[in-house]
């Protein structure tokens, strides 16, 4: 069964840091890595949120956590 990517951005959204990390842990798609890193990233784990980055070949981006929940949610639901 694939990620239920909305799933795990609504509850980051909604502050359910653990509830979200369970849903994309274990996925290794490239939203569900992404969303992962999100969520280190928010956390305050950098360095956890770049290896979550750097697994798929993309640097961390340099936009709010704002900024970047709504552009994990424009590539969910596309």
């Amino acid at each position: 069964m694939p990620c239920n990517h909305i799933k795990a951005l609504d509850l980051a959204r909604d502050g359910q840091w653990d509830a979200s990390h369970q849903e994309v842990k274990p996925y290794s798609d490239e939203l569900s890595c992404l969303i992962h890193a999100y969520l280190h990233r928010a956390a305050g784990d950098f360095e956890n949120a770049t290896h979550w980055y750097k697994r798929i070949g993309v640097d961390a981006p340099k936009n709010s956590l704002e900024g970047e929940l709504l552009r994990l949610y424009r590539l969910a639901n596309s």
